[in-house]
């Protein structure tokens, strides 16, 4: 009987051991997850804090510290498909200058409706000053590299 408790002890302080490690290390990875060169998938949470907070103003002004683009997507989206890829690349290519988000509007309805997303692919260049720009449809990765270099790091 005292075996079987030991047992029981071990198993029940080793899952709350992994419990608390696995919740640190995710911690973590969010902190990373901004600006390290890979797509951060966004929720209205991420959008309020990071990038504008429209329940507490009216008047657009950005909150990031680099330029950002904001993919509006869905998972069944045929072009959204095509351009995931093309994003993932460019998040690499342009890593500490630009952060590129993507929402998924079937999940986030909230967001597609800020931005009026009746039609997707819908990708929203977000300047450090200025009023953001949309750009709907799909397009190819000179379009995009041509979009940043021109807008957002001017």
């Amino acid at each position: 009987m005292k075996k079987v408790l030991v047992m029981v002890v071990l198993v029940m302080v080793s899952v709350i051991v992994y419990a608390f490690n696995d919740k640190a290390e995710t911690n973590q990875s969010k902190k990373e997850a901004i600006g390290n060169g890979k797509v951060v998938v966004m929720n209205k949470e991420i959008f309020l804090k990071d990038v504008f907070d429209y329940e507490k103003s009216k008047k657009w002004k950005y909150k990031g510290d680099k330029p950002a683009i904001i993919d509006l997507y869905a998972d069944w989206c045929g072009p959204c498909r095509q351009t995931a890829p093309i994003m993932k690349e460019l998040a690499k290519e342009y890593a500490g200058k630009i952060i590129i988000y993507k929402v998924n509007v079937d999940k986030q309805k909230e967001l597609a409706a800020l931005f009026n997303a009746t039609s997707i692919p819908l990708f929203v260049f977000i300047p450090m000053n200025g009023d953001p720009q949309l750009f709907r449809g799909a397009a190819d990765k000179a379009t995009y590299k041509k979009a940043i270099d021109d807008f957002l790091l001017k």
